[in-house]
């Protein structure tokens, strides 16, 4: 608020024009009252008034058209579909309309309620008279009269080199609450989205630990695969065969639908992550006829034989593929890391 807007029997009274010159008066704290009432466009012009109207009806509108959206969204879109959204990524199609829409019915919301209150609702201030809360003069005189004791007393003002190092003793203390913040826990860096295979790794039996050859896995049986190199005796052994743990499944490669999986298969024989996608429950069971495997925690099923993809219960991701070929030995052997993060979804698998 301005000198300008304040009443003129409000304003401290000068004692002189000259430059330096202190303006005083007996109550510093005087009420400075309330500028003048401006009218807005919407109280004298009942056009824009209607327009504001329309405004706030609008945005009311735009929000029940995200809602109705929102619900739609539920039959559209299937669970497993995904979409590219830049500068996202990849992104569940489900999830990203299902936000996207319940946003847009919140914030119109929000802005209609805002424009409403703003533009056409009374802006009218209406005062409220509050007793004062001063203290008397003589406890006043007494309190301002012992601060300025012990500030004399303290030497604060004179011993500039205690202060000044106060100073910075207090500015400095706040920074070590942020060495806590390294307790939160590490930092996840590529770990969530790596493991250990890599082009050459050999599949090795889990139950025999030799290396696998494609003659060793027979049509309908299900295995269990780890990468070389991975030892039970490891001090990360856990860490890392939770990320890595492979099953080889082998079909009939006319009974393959997806043909990324098989061209990524060694004669029918597909390797796909063993951890489920829900909340990475270690998956074992496996239906020969259908070529389904099943989460015994929260009953996912997978389809093997359409990429893993999900066709019941509440895995949200199709299980991670991971590319395989034969050696000049003639094991199996990998040709990469899988395709996407293994186990649970983390941000959207950004």
């Amino acid at each position: 608020m301005s000198s300008q807007d304040i009443p003129e029997e409000s304003l401290p009274a000068e004692q002189g024009h000259e430059r330096g010159a202190v303006a005083t008066t007996e109550d510093p704290f005087a009420d400075p009252g309330l500028p003048a009432h401006r009218p807005r466009i919407q109280d004298i012009d009942e056009r824009a008034a209607r327009r504001s109207e329309r405004t706030v009806a609008l945005l009311f509108t735009l929000s029940m058209l995200a809602t109705v959206a929102f619900i739609a969204s539920y039959v559209i879109f299937p669970v497993d579909k995904f979409v590219y959204i830049w500068p996202i990524g990849h992104i569940s199609a489900l999830n990203f309309s299902l936000g996207t829409s319940l946003g847009i019915a919140l914030f119109c919301i929000g802005a209609g309620a805002v424009h409403w209150a703003r533009t056409l609702m009374s802006d009218v201030e209406v005062p409220d008279e509050r007793h004062s809360v001063a203290a008397e003069p003589e406890v006043r005189a007494k309190v301002i009269a012992d601060f300025k004791a012990g500030a004399e007393e303290s030497g604060f003002g004179r011993r500039k080199l205690i202060r000044n190092t106060m100073f910075g003793a207090m500015a400095m203390v706040p920074l070590s609450g942020v060495v806590l913040l390294r307790d939160l826990g590490p930092l996840p860096e590529l770990k969530l989205r790596k493991t250990l295979w890599a082009k050459g790794k050999l599949l090795i039996n889990m139950n025999t630990n030799e290396p696998l050859r494609p003659e060793d896995i027979a049509v309908g049986s299900l295995s269990f695969a780890k990468p070389e190199g991975l030892e039970e005796h490891d001090h990360g052994f856990q860490t890392e065969i939770a990320k890595a743990a492979l099953m080889l499944v082998r079909i009939q490669p006319e009974e393959i639908k997806d043909k990324k999986e098989l061209d990524w298969s060694v004669g029918g024989i597909v390797a796909y992550s063993k951890i489920c996608t829900h909340v990475g429950c270690p998956i074992s069971l496996y239906e020969q006829q259908t070529h389904h495997v099943l989460c015994p925690c929260h009953q996912s099923t997978f389809d093997l034989s359409d990429g893993a993809r999900v066709i019941f219960g509440p895995a949200g991701h199709p299980l991670p593929q991971l590319q395989i070929g034969v050696n000049d030995e003639g094991y199996l052997e990998a040709l990469g890391d899988f395709e996407a993060p293994v186990g649970p979804a983390f941000w959207e698998r950004g």
